[in-house]
């Protein structure tokens, strides 16, 4: 298996984690976060230390996988890609054996998804998003690059999304429809 470092700690990485144990492709050599305490662990796997210790990580050869979640803001999440591809990292997606991703879609770079996720024909993701669990991308979808289309959030036929669009939890956005660059489509409204 090769090594796999993971950038990014919180509750997004968790699941990231699982997704990857899943696909049983990558072995995870370790985490970066800034936030917590080098040497401690997130669900069994060790904090290496910030990203000032990312050049030598990338010269011996690891790929990278970015695990910073993204609901209000996606500034972390480009910083630390900007960061790696002038390193000249290696940023494979992460696909679950769960998810069905049909043969003419295509995926950019760094792309996450998840549990449940169904991607059908000649939809397009781009680099470094997010297609959290359950989510539907149907036929000849356009997404844009840093989107998060959160858990069972349904994009419908010939849709297109600019980049660091955030589609929330259970939206539907209709066939056809453009999003412009930066929205963000609030979740289907909550009962309690």
């Amino acid at each position: 298996m090769e090594g796999i470092i993971l950038i990014g700690g919180g509750g997004h990485c968790k699941s990231v984690i699982d997704v990857i144990q899943a696909e049983n492709r990558f072995s995870i050599i370790g985490i970066i976060d800034s936030s917590l305490s080098i040497g401690s662990k997130v669900l069994g796997i060790e904090i290496m230390g910030d990203d000032s210790i990312l050049p030598d990580l990338v010269k011996q050869g690891y790929q990278f996988h970015i695990t910073i979640g993204q609901i209000k803001t996606n500034h972390a999440r480009k910083r630390i890609a900007d960061q790696l591809l002038q390193l000249g990292a290696v940023l494979p997606n992460i696909i679950s054996p769960f998810a069905r991703v049909s043969a003419f879609a295509s995926l950019g770079v760094g792309v996450t998804v998840m549990h449940g996720v169904t991607i059908q024909s000649e939809a397009q993701v781009g680099d470094f998003t997010i297609i959290n669990d359950h989510a539907l991308l149907e036929h000849e979808v356009k997404v844009g690059k840093f989107c998060h289309i959160a858990t069972g959030a349904i994009v419908n036929g010939n849709v297109k999304l600019g980049d660091d669009v955030f589609v929330g939890s259970g939206s539907v956005v209709i066939q056809g429809s453009q999003i412009t660059n930066g929205s963000f489509l609030k979740a289907k409204e909550l009962y309690k």
